[in-house]
């Protein structure tokens, strides 16, 4: 218990290294599923739990000043309580939501007090010509953070397993079925706010053929994927010979000038 702790704070450690070293997106859900599923053991269902929890916080971006909900916490202890109580991914979103609204206000505190701090002492040497300084206050603020994360998930994992089961097998069986219900809608969720983003004229068709072929020809996802790089493929290429004829230019000799290259 204690090893599995000690890991999986270091996955929310590295998960939230973004403040310091920039955004990589390793503190999806997808990916913190992924490698919690590993620390217990369970590596499929951590990849269920983390897309589906992916889709849950699909929105979880920061928006100017506005931080949502700590995806990172969130998504690692949704889905390690989840494996250690032997339930489902209903339970993986309804402990990852609430987890990441409580974290969140532990983050408010250390963003809203020790961040300005950090910047005040940056700015300081930013005006001294210190570039050092300034870039040592931003590493201490990025990886203040990711320890403080890291912490929470440890001794939340080592104090609330147990805990967590007891709570779960005390939840009426109606109650499970109506969050089972609404694991089932959210994934939907998630796509549809997807499409509202990329769906365009141009590439609805591919969208709908995607589906036609999955409907009534009842090829596999890996299949349509193939065929959709394929398609993808061809379509590029004609673009790229229409945009060589666009590109030729002809002289009032009538001779024709083709600037693009053979390579």
């Amino acid at each position: 218990m204690l090893i599995q702790a000690i890991l999986l704070g270091l996955v929310a450690f590295i998960a939230q290294s973004e403040y310091a070293l920039g955004t990589s997106l390793l503190s999806r859900p997808i990916v913190t599923g992924l490698f919690t599923g590993i620390v217990l053991g369970d590596i499929k269902a951590g990849i269920i739990m983390g897309a589906t929890l992916e889709l849950a916080f699909i929105g979880s971006f920061s928006v100017g000043a506005a931080i949502p909900p700590d995806v990172v916490t969130g998504g690692i202890l949704g889905t390690a309580f989840a494996i250690t109580a032997g339930a489902g991914t209903e339970t993986a979103l309804l402990l990852g939501l609430p987890i990441a609204t409580l974290t969140l206000i532990l983050k408010n505190i250390y963003l809203g007090i020790l961040i300005p701090i950090m910047n005040q002492n940056a700015d300081k040497y930013a005006a001294d010509g210190n570039y050092k300084g300034v870039e040592r206050m931003h590493l201490m603020a990025g990886i203040g953070l990711s320890l403080m994360l890291g912490l929470v998930v440890m001794i939340s994992f080592m104090v609330g397993s147990k805990t967590v089961g007891n709570l779960l097998a005390m939840i009426p069986e109606f109650i499970q079925h109506g969050l089972s219900v609404a694991t089932g809608l959210i994934p939907a969720l998630g796509f549809a706010m997807l499409a509202r983003l990329l769906i365009n004229k141009q590439v609805a068709p591919y969208f709908f053929l995607g589906f036609a072929l999955a409907a009534y020809l009842e090829i596999p996802v890996t299949g349509i994927a193939i065929f959709g790089a394929i398609v993808a493929v061809v379509v590029i290429n004609i673009m790229n010979v229409r945009g060589g004829q666009n590109n030729s230019a002809q002289t009032s000799t009538g001779e024709v000038v083709d600037d693009d290259e053979d390579f």
